[in-house]
């Protein structure tokens, strides 16, 4: 059964987090508006974190720099997955990676740093999740 409120929960987050990093690297890049963006097709991508509550359950007990590289390894595996299936069936493209970490436009092997990160903060909010009897 999937819990509706956890995806929108993992949708919005996601979102917020884009929004703040793509803000970040417009100040980086010297853009004083701060423009960010976003896709309305990574609402649903960030949503299903869902699926990814019974790994956390699996690996919770490993220690943190191994369950960060699984977190690596199946984010870039989401990643790149959804980003083909979006721009060979519907033929869109919510994001296009250049550079010499890039691979197929779709993931960039330089990003690891940050899918480290976040798949460790993933943790944190499911366990919040779960303390908070949100289902």
């Amino acid at each position: 059964m999937i819990r509706y409120k956890r995806f929108f929960l993992y949708g919005f987050t996601g979102w917020g987090i884009e929004v703040f990093w793509t803000g970040l690297g417009s100040l980086l890049s010297g853009d004083k508006n701060l423009s960010s963006y976003t896709s309305l097709w990574m609402f649903f991508i960030y949503g299903l974190a869902i699926f990814l509550e019974p790994i956390h359950d699996i690996i919770q007990d490993w220690k943190w720099p191994l369950r960060g590289l699984v977190w690596v390894v199946i984010i870039w595996g989401i990643e790149y997955a959804t980003g083909m299936l979006l721009r060979d069936l519907l033929g869109v493209q919510p994001w296009y990676y250049t550079g010499p970490f890039a691979v197929d436009s779709l993931v960039r092997l330089d990003f690891a740093p940050a899918w480290f990160v976040a798949g460790l903060l993933f943790e944190r909010g499911h366990r919040a999740l779960d303390a908070y009897g949100i289902a």
